[in-house]
Order: C-alpha cells, then sequence, then structure tokens
C-alpha cells in the first residue's frame, strides 16, 4: 500500500474512534462489511455460471449473511461458485460472532491494549450487560464457537460421506455448521433440510447447534462453569426455562395441527412427523432452516411462527428477535399489573423498572417496524389482500433474522428487495441501537449499553 493511501487510511480509521459513539462505529462497521461482501460477491468468480449476479442481489445476500438471517433471492448452492459460498459462509461467521470478537482476538495475539471505548463496542456487538470481562468473554465465544462447529463438522461429514463423497461431505458439512451454529440458515440445497426431515443425526445436530447458538454465550459458559440451577444467574434461569416452554409449545402445537395437513406432516410416518414437529417447532427461534415446505403449512401455523420468529432467541447469542428476555419481562410485568402494580421479580430476584421500560421500548418499536415493513412489501410487491399474511411473515423473518419464507422473496422487486435488506440490517443490530447511533447517547446506564438487554443479573 502506497505510504500517502496507508495515512489517509490511519486518519479516517483514527477520526472515526474519536469522533464516533460505539452504537454509529456498530452502524459504521456493519455497513462496510456488507458492502465488501457485496462486491465480493458480484464478481465473476463467485458465480457459478461465472457471470456477475448484479450487484442488488450481491447486496442482499451479503446482508443477509452478515446479519446472520437467512433469507435468500438466488438459490445459494446452484448460483454462487464456490468461493462464493465461502465468501458467504465467512460473512456469516463474522456477522454470528462480531466483528469487534474477532478484532480482540488478533489484538491479543499481537500484544495490543484493549481499551475502554473497544470494550464498550464489544458489549455492544455481543449485547452484554455489563462492559466487564469482556475481553476474555471475546476469547470463550471464538473457542465455543468453533469447538461446536468443528465438532458437528466432523458428525456431518460421517453422515454424508457415502452420498456425495469425504472431500464434498467435509465441505457441506462445515458450511451448515457454521450457518447453524451462528443461525443463520443459509443451505447448499434449493429446498433448505427437507430431504433430510426425517434424519435424526441431521435433525438433531442442526438443532444443537441453533439452540446452543440463540441460548447465548454468557449462558452456555454459565452452564460449563457453575453447573447448577440454583448458582445460575437471573438471565440465564430465564433464557433456560422460557426457551424449553417455547420450544415444547412449538412442537406440540405442530405435531397436533400439521398433522392434518397432508401437504406437510401428513405424508411421513410418525418417526418423521416427530422430528419435523420437534425441528420446526424449534427453528422459528431464528435457525432459518426448515424441513418442511412452510408455504404449505397451515395458516394457523404460519401465524404460529410468526409469533415464535418476532420473540427470537436470548440476548447476546447469534439469533434475533426482540429476543426472549424482552418478551419475558413484558409478561412479568403484565402479570404484576394485574395483580395490582408493585415491584417486578423473578426467581425471587427483582427485576429493575428500568428494564421493563426498555423492553417496552424494544417491543413496540420493533412491532412497529415490523408492520411498516409489511405495509410497503403490500405496496412495491402490489400484494392483494388475501397474501398479507406471506407479506407479514417475510417482514417478520427479515427484521428478526430468522430467515425462514413462505417464497416471496423468490420472486422480489427490486424495490421490495431493498426494503427486506434494511429490515435485516436494522433488524441484526436493533432498534434501539439505531436510536442511540442517531442520538449520539453516551451511556448512562450500568445495565447494558445501548441496554438491548433488558435483564439484570
Amino acid at each position: 500500500m502506497r505510504p500517502d493511501l496507508r495515512e489517509l487510511l490511519e486518519r479516517i480509521i483514527e477520526r472515526l474512534k474519536n469522533n464516533t459513539s460505539p452504537p454509529q462505529l456498530v452502524l459504521f462497521v456493519f455497513f462496510v462489511l456488507i458492502w465488501i461482501g457485496a462486491v465480493l460477491l458480484t464478481l465473476p468468480a463467485a458465480s457459478a455460471s461465472g457471470k456477475s449476479i448484479g450487484l442488488l442481489d450481491a447486496l442482499f445476500t451479503a446482508t443477509s449473511a452478515v446479519c446472520v438471517n437467512g433469507l435468500i433471492v438466488v438459490d445459494t448452492g446452484s448460483v454462487f461458485s464456490t468461493f462464493g459460498q465461502v465468501v458467504i459462509m465467512l460473512l456469516i461467521q463474522i456477522g454470528g460472532l462480531g466483528f469487534m470478537t474477532f478484532g480482540v482476538v488478533v489484538a491479543i495475539v499481537l500484544g495490543k491494549r484493549i481499551g475502554l471505548k473497544q470494550r464498550l463496542i464489544i458489549q455492544q456487538t455481543t449485547q452484554s450487560s455489563t462492559a466487564q470481562g469482556l475481553v476474555k468473554l471475546s476469547i470463550y465465544m471464538v473457542v465455543i464457537a468453533l469447538s461446536f462447529e468443528l465438532l458437528a463438522t466432523a458428525i456431518l461429514t460421517l453422515r454424508w460421506q457415502d452420498e456425495m463423497g469425504p472431500g464434498q461431505a467435509l465441505y457441506y458439512g462445515l458450511f451448515h455448521a457454521v450457518s447453524a451454529f451462528n443461525n443463520a440458515g443459509f443451505a447448499l440445497w434449493s429446498d433448505s433440510l427437507t430431504p433430510h426431515v426425517g434424519d435424526p443425526v441431521v435433525n438433531l445436530t442442526i438443532i444443537v447447534l441453533f439452540v446452543i447458538g440463540g441460548l447465548g454465550y454468557i449462558v452456555v459458559l454459565e452452564l460449563f462453569r457453575k453447573r447448577s440451577w440454583r448458582k445460575l444467574s437471573l438471565h440465564s434461569k430465564i433464557v433456560l426455562l422460557s426457551s424449553g416452554v417455547l420450544s415444547v409449545v412449538g412442537f406440540i402445537f405442530l405435531l397436533l395441527i400439521e398433522s392434518w395437513n397432508p401437504a406437510t406432516f401428513g405424508g411421513l410416518n410418525f418417526g418423521e412427523r416427530m422430528m419435523a414437529a420437534l425441528f420446526q417447532g424449534m427453528a422459528p427461534r431464528s435457525a432459518g432452516f426448515n424441513t418442511i415446505d412452510i408455504a404449505s403449512m397451515l395458516q394457523t401455523s404460519q401465524f404460529l411462527i410468526i409469533i415464535l420468529m418476532f420473540i427470537g432467541a436470548a440476548s447476546g447469542g447469534t439469533g434475533g428477535g426482540i429476543k426472549i428476555n424482552t418478551f419475558v419481562v413484558l409478561v412479568l410485568a403484565t402479570l404484576q399489573t394485574f395483580r395490582g402494580g408493585g415491584q417486578v421479580h423473578a426467581f425471587g430476584r427483582r427485576v429493575d423498572s428500568a428494564a421493563v421500560l426498555r423492553a417496552l421500548a424494544v417491543t413496540m418499536s420493533s412491532l412497529a417496524f415490523v408492520l411498516v415493513t409489511a405495509l410497503l412489501l403490500t405496496v412495491s410487491e402490489g400484494m392483494l389482500k388475501e397474501h398479507f399474511l406471506e407479506v407479514l411473515f417475510e417482514a417478520t423473518s427479515a427484521f428478526s433474522t430468522t430467515g425462514l419464507s413462505m417464497g416471496l422473496t423468490s420472486d422480489l422487486s427490486p424495490a421490495g428487495k431493498v426494503i427486506l435488506t434494511f429490515a435485516m440490517y436494522l433488524g441484526r443490530l436493533g432498534p434501539l441501537t439505531l436510536a442511540f447511533a442517531l442520538a449520539q447517547k453516551k451511556r448512562t446506564s450500568k445495565i447494558g449499553y445501548p441496554e438491548d438487554n433488558v435483564l439484570i443479573g
């Protein structure tokens, strides 16, 4: 690199560090990562045909990968070359773990010091409730992610090597392991994982990956360290209990309802039906994979999936949505209001009133954005009112970074692609991050920055 160009870049970086708040820097870096990915995906080498797929489709795909969403406008397995697929996989890994996590690891290897502002940025990208211990957390995040991804890669490679040979099986295993752990939902089959609807090895491996990624690194670390329910923090207890309840509800509901649907569970045997209900009942929590055709499901089931997608995964994890923490705080606050008001408690612990207000702000702003996105899609796609559920489904999937689709994305207009691209970007960062970035808010609370995590302790 020429000295004058290097000096210019150093000045730009220094100016960004000194004149931008952590939320603003997070928005900027994610924006840059998306455009770097988009440029790489527009290259002819990234296309299986040797011809560029175009900037808009590349931008949509790059945004979906960096924001670990999974919505696609072109088929990942057939349209992109191996180079393009590897670019997507790397974008998923960086987007899922957070760019600052990799930066911390590199800085430690180079012997660099991690300052306060860097710690605040790490807190922002990981949605941690405190700025303490974030350097160790970043290291643990990389170790946990790589450990589970490599183990799952080995399992999937053994499972697929007889079907496609060891080399391709290894590649497919690695791609889907990275995609699943980061709750991205990208698959190299055009119909996602529907060919493996009754395969217990594939289903259980993918489920374990996206569940662990969705729980969050703080919860996983506590489970490894404390190994006792009584010693877990309030955050971990609520995440584990509520995640289990929602998963059971999704499983039972889909099993009972879709068993009457000949287009989905009706053609499966009992074992396949149980596996499909388990997988599809848990996937809406931000996984993005599907083992049955979502468009063929009954509208009742599709609406349940919309609700589960909107709730999403846990704070600090690789999933999206308003976060299950937010949902539980609102439920507890509502129940307490019905009892006559007063302080909100959970497991004998007090939930700060500021956390309740943040939960309300996150939920209302997220709901408003989903509805506005759906409204814009009805205009851009010219949908009739009987197709509104499909529009609402795609809008919720984009904002919650889930990636499940009823098929609308395959026929999106250019305007529709832009709308969902923005929805994925904002959904990954969170409405409060955008609000704090625009307002140039300074950190004023000890519970979180900018308080997307609504639980204490």
